[in-house]
């Protein structure tokens, strides 16, 4: 089975960090107009309030210097006699609002960009989090996918500050043509040394931001690793086996000579780019006072006034921090933009499980079911047949179970039913169609399903259970009451979760797990009965229970058992248990083996074949004599 669209992407991407050209770098430009694009739709009154303050703080250096000019030369005239005071006091005052009015700006474009910056980080993150709900299942279990994600997860906050960096250089570009103005009517050179002085450090600075880059792209897998070291280190889920086994001193351990690597190398690129860096730095030194000595030389020849002397010098000293923070903001924006191309990319990945123009809706009855035609499935990157030329049928009204030993197919089963995947080989049709032509979103929703690695949210109790059918009691949960929405009470009952309650302080409101303030931590059974009540959330047509009952003791499964029959009458289900005591309660069982159907049939006919099914539940059953 081929990967998945954006997986190769990834891998591409991946690559062309290793071995990137600069023009291959430079094309992560292309990344910058749709992260304006981004932060123009998040908040269009803080966008363009953001601009226009830039524009105007630009103008604040070379106003000041001006005025500054001014004061000086009237100083000077009013000693000589030639003015009054007057003029000196005017220009004070002005000088005075120019400078406040800066700080104004200054202070007023910081909140703003702060409070978009905000907005703008929680928007990425919320349609991160819709975007990887579009992915499909496979990518998720892709380790170069993994990777990706987690370089994305990293930009999803900050990434805001590339624009203000563009922002930032706007602005120093206004003010340097103001200010290169008054250089070039008195001295063209002038400006030309500076921009020599100050080219070499942003050609250094460039050239290791692109090392820089590429040090962490190569070990995001291992920085993921340090993360998951860290989690198992120090959480609440782990800590049992953790001390039981001493494994802490093995996990510092382990955690600390993968941190020191990573030091090490990073270590050795920051020394490189400091020693360089101070190289660069002097020869910009260098230049900026050849430029100011030959300011110096015009003034004592008397080719310019005080006050021009110091207009220029402070223009010429301004300037030369202007330009080379125009210079270093660029080889900041190509840094930024490499970490903006991960954020896109991810953000462009599409997945193959999509819904076909025209799809189908899902029929209100169904009448035929489900029926597999030599179903075969791999999963990517693997050579091994998870399932190869199945066969069977599912009818309305019809309960099945699938026994096999670990490993025989029995989930893939289950996953292609709910289309999680496509067969890689074969088909599924429901009502005599192609599954794949109907409604993904239809599918799925007529489809109630409990996989065995369910999900233990640290949420209330009323919001395990709601997330079976969220949307119809998203509004409840959201403002919850004294009393729950109806269908969550009846799908607790149904499943007997609601026999927890009475340990609940909180009723229905009751924090679940040890994360969060009140938490109240549950057994293995206990979290089950939660799951399989997620199942009764939905009026479904098909009813999907992948060992269901494996956390419960024997009464309880005996009595989740009987409840299941009642609610599951009319419907279809599927049953995947490793209890033949739970198994035989279905209308026919499919036994696999190393992903193939080995035999069906009731559980009669099974034990009366003395097949692989008699083998299993004799062997089981010798457990109990």
């Amino acid at each position: 089975m081929s990967h998945p669209i954006g997986l190769g992407l990834i891998r591409r991407q991946s690559q062309e960090a290793k071995d990137a050209t600069w023009s291959e770098r430079i094309a992560a430009l292309r990344y910058v107009p749709p992260l304006g694009k981004a932060i123009w739709h998040t908040h269009r009154g803080f966008a363009f309030s953001m601009v226009v303050l830039r524009i105007l703080r630009a103008f604040v250096p070379v106003t000041t210097f001006w005025v500054g000019k001014l004061i000086l030369d009237s100083v000077i005239a009013a000693r000589a006699g030639h003015a009054s005071l007057t003029p000196v006091w005017r220009y004070v005052a002005i000088e005075v609002a120019v400078v406040l009015a800066g700080e104004i700006f200054a202070r007023t474009s910081s909140l703003v960009e702060s409070l978009l910056s905000d907005l703008f980080s929680n928007d990425m993150s919320v349609k991160l989090m819709q975007h990887a709900a579009t992915l499909d299942l496979a990518q998720f279990e892709d380790p170069a996918f993994y990777d990706h994600l987690e370089r994305a997860r990293r930009q999803t906050v900050g990434r805001i500050a590339l624009l203000t960096i563009l922002l930032s250089m706007s602005q120093d570009f206004i003010t340097l043509i103001t200010l290169g103005g008054a250089l070039i009517a008195y001295s063209p050179w002038l400006l030309l040394l500076l921009a020599v002085a100050v080219l070499p450090s942003f050609l250094g600075e460039t050239h290791y931001a692109s090392l820089g880059y590429s040090l962490l792209f190569r070990w995001t897998p291992e920085r993921r690793q340090l993360d998951y070291l860290r989690y198992v280190g120090a959480s609440n889920v782990t800590a049992k086996e953790v001390q039981m086994f001493g494994l802490a001193p093995w996990l510092a351990e382990r955690y600390r000579v993968l941190a020191q690597k990573f030091y090490e190398e990073n270590r050795s690129l920051s020394i490189r780019r400091g020693l360089v860096s101070a190289i660069l730095s002097i020869l910009g030194t260098v230049g900026y006072y050849a430029a100011y000595v030959i300011i110096l030389l015009r003034a004592v020849h008397g080719e310019i006034t005080i006050g021009m002397l110091t207009f220029l010098a402070a223009s010429f000293g301004r300037g030369r921090d202007v330009i080379q923070n125009i210079l270093l903001s660029a080889s900041n924006v190509y840094e930024q933009a490499l970490y903006l191309r991960d954020l896109f990319v991810f953000l462009g990945l599409k997945p193959t499980i999509t819904s076909p123009a025209n799809a189908r809706p899902i029929p209100r009855e169904l009448r035929d079911g489900f029926r597999f035609e030599d179903v075969g499935f791999r999963y990517p990157g693997s050579e091994r047949w998870a399932l190869r030329n199945v066969s069977f049928t599912l009818t309305p009204g019809e309960r099945i179970a699938l026994v096999g030993e670990n490993g025989a197919g029995k989930t893939t089963i289950t996953k292609l039913i709910a289309r999680l995947y496509d067969p890689t080989e074969g088909r599924i049709l429901l009502e005599g169609v192609d599954l794949r032509e109907y409604d993904l979103a239809a599918v799925r929703k007529t489809i109630g399903v409990i996989f065995q690695d369910f999900v233990r949210y640290d949420m209330r109790f009323d919001e395990n259970i709601g997330v079976g059918e969220i949307e119809s009691v998203r509004a409840a949960l959201e403002n919850p009451g004294e009393s729950p929405p109806e269908s969550i009470r009846v799908a607790a009952d149904n499943s007997l979760a609601a026999s927890l309650l009475p340990r609940f302080a909180n009723g229905y409101q009751q924090m679940l797990g040890k994360r969060f303030d009140e938490g109240v931590d549950l057994s293995g059974g206990e979290w089950q009965k939660i799951a399989l009540a997620r199942a009764y959330m939905r009026d479904a047509q098909v009813l999907i229970l992948d060992e269901p009952t494996a956390a419960l003791d024997a009464r309880a499964e005996y009595e989740v058992f009987l409840r299941f029959s009642e609610l599951v009458a009319g419907r279809m289900a599927v049953l995947i248990s490793h209890r033949f005591s739970t198994v035989r309660m279905a209308d026919r069982i499919i036994v696999l083996r190393h992903g193939k159907v080995e035999e069906s049939g009731s559980h009669e006919e099974l034990i009366a074949g003395k097949g692989l099914y008699e083998e299993l539940f004799s062997m089981q059953a010798a457990g109990y004599r």
